[in-house]
Formats: C-alpha cells, sequence, structure tokens
C-alpha cells in the first residue's frame, strides 16, 4: 500500500518548506511518497525544468509523487455562476494539469464546485442546479487535456453544500463521461452523511485516490473544523471496512494522511512537527493493519 503525506501537514499554508525538504523528511518517516500542494509548495507558474528537478529529486529519494493537491477552488470556482471567475478555474486546472504531467503525477485534486462555503461568508451562495450545470461544462471543456496529457482529475468530496452522497456522485460522474475524471475520496468528509465504505462499494474503480484523515461527531455539534481531531486513529471513520471495501474493489492506488495536525485554535497555520511525524507513523500502521 502506497502510504503518502499531503503538504500541508509539513509545510503549513505558506509553503514555508520546499518540496525537497518534505521529500527528505517523509523518507526519514519511512513514507512511500509526498503529495505537493500548488499554491504552497510549488507556485502554480512553475516552469517545467523546476518541475524536472523536484521530480529528479523524488527519484532519487525513492519518494512517490503520485497526487498534488491545492487550496485555489475555495476562491475560484469551476462552478460559479460568474463566467470570468469559471474562466479563472478553468485556466489555473489546464496549468495544474500541465503542472502535474511535468511532475509525473497521476492524480490532480480538484473541488468540483460549491453551492456555499460554510467558513468563508465572503463567498456568493450560488443555487445547487446552478453549480451542477456549470461544474460538468467546466470539467466536460478540461477532459480532452487530461486524456492528452495521461492526467486523472479526482474530484474530491468536500464541505462545499454539493454532491452529499454516493448515488449523486456516480450519476455526476457518469455526466462527464471521461475515463480520466473520478473521484478522490476524503473518508472523513463524508462523516456527518454517509459512510466512506458507501461511496467505495457505489463508486468502485471511480475512485482514483483516497485522504485519510478522521472526523468526529463528539468534538462539536454539528461539527465543524475542530472535528477534524490530531489523531487519525480517533473519530468516525471505521478504517478495517473501509480499507476491506477498497481491497474488494483491487484498489491500487494511494492513500494520503491529510490530517493538518496543527488546525487547532488559535493559530491554524503553524505546523507541528512533533504531530506530523505521528500522523505518519499512525498512517503507516493502519495500512499495516490491513
Amino acid at each position: 500500500m502506497y502510504k503518502a503525506m499531503n503538504y500541508w501537514i509539513f509545510g503549513g499554508f505558506d509553503g514555508q518548506k520546499t518540496p525537497c525538504e518534505f521529500i527528505d523528511w517523509a523518507k526519514s518517516q519511512k513514507l512511500d511518497g509526498v503529495e505537493l500542494t500548488v499554491g504552497d509548495a510549488v507556485k502554480a507558474d512553475i516552469s517545467e525544468a523546476e518541475c524536472k528537478k523536484i521530480s529528479d529529486y523524488a527519484k532519487q529519494k525513492k519518494i512517490g509523487l503520485r497526487t498534488i493537491a491545492t487550496g485555489f477552488y475555495w476562491g475560484n470556482s469551476l462552478g460559479s455562476e460568474d463566467e470570468e471567475e469559471r474562466d479563472r478555474a478553468v485556466a489555473f486546472t489546464r496549468q495544474y494539469l500541465r503542472i502535474a504531467s511535468w511532475l509525473g503525477v497521476e492524480t490532480v485534486l480538484v473541488v468540483p464546485g460549491s453551492s456555499r462555503v460554510p467558513w468563508d461568508p465572503s463567498r456568493p451562495v450560488v443555487s445547487y442546479k446552478t453549480v451542477w450545470v456549470k461544474s460538468l461544462k467546466s470539467l466536460r471543456e478540461l477532459a480532452k487535456l487530461a486524456e492528452e496529457l495521461k492526467v486523472n482529475i479526482g474530484l474530491e468530496n468536500v464541505w462545499g453544500r454539493f454532491l452529499f452522497s454516493p448515488i449523486e456522485w456516480e450519476k455526476y460522474l457518469d455526466e462527464i463521461k471521461s475515463d480520466r475524471i473520478g473521484m478522490y475520496l476524503d473518508v472523513a468528509n463524508c462523516c456527518p452523511y454517509v459512510r466512506p465504505q458507501d461511496y467505495v462499494e457505489v463508486l468502485g474503480k471511480k475512485i482514483m485516490a483516497v485522504h485519510m484523515k478522521n472526523w468526529s461527531s463528539d468534538n462539536l455539534a454539528g461539527g465543524n473544523l475542530l472535528g477534524f481531531g490530531e489523531d487519525i486513529t480517533v473519530g468516525d471513520v471505521d478504517f478495517p471496512a473501509v480499507l476491506a471495501a477498497l481491497d474488494k474493489i483491487g484498489y491500487k492506488g494511494t492513500f494520503t494522511a491529510e490530517m493538518i495536525p496543527f488546525c487547532r485554535l488559535p493559530d491554524l497555520r503553524i505546523p507541528d512537527m512533533d504531530l506530523a511525524a505521528a500522523t505518519a507513523a499512525r498512517l503507516i500502521s493502519l495500512c499495516h493493519k490491513s
């Protein structure tokens, strides 16, 4: 099983560490790979030559670069009713796919759209139907490039008040009609609504990558970001059941921790290296037990 770590746990949201430092740290933690983030670990205008240096370094260290992620879509939605914003999101995704190709990445994490961003009141509320129609239009436009570059677009289930169930996801993905566009399953994000193993049962091979973290309904009534605890093993996710479901469909993709162990008040931006190391160890242990 391929065990990796998302950059935000190590370098924060401000790009405090270089990709090579992250690769070295992942090697020291006995991980198989890292998930770099565009906008933090690497900038969106990074060159092909710079990407090759990172890729070569990762190969030298025998650390995989199978997925990349970004926080870009929370401010620029592929499902926006504002055509200028939607165009920005599409243009960014084209560059994002090129960066992935240059790095040798298999799958990019993409947020398909949101009808409301609960933690950002400055973002507009958009009708559910509008997000559905506009995001599908965007993704169909992007499918050709993904197919040409041989890079997957993994759409993540997030708290954007959009696509609440695996049945909905199945219909949505079927409407895109591209083998290069599937789901990036976050096993914790779906906990307030549906068990993650139910997503696996319904979507099967449409699952391209997996984010590993946990969420507890006991932490706060109704839940918010503080529901994502610091210990990946504590919470509502039944990891043995999830891993068994993934094994049943023959899943060979990535398992990437995205716990963000510094996600606590008063400062959400300062990584804690002890907690990051503990998260890496817990991820390895979870995967080993399966």
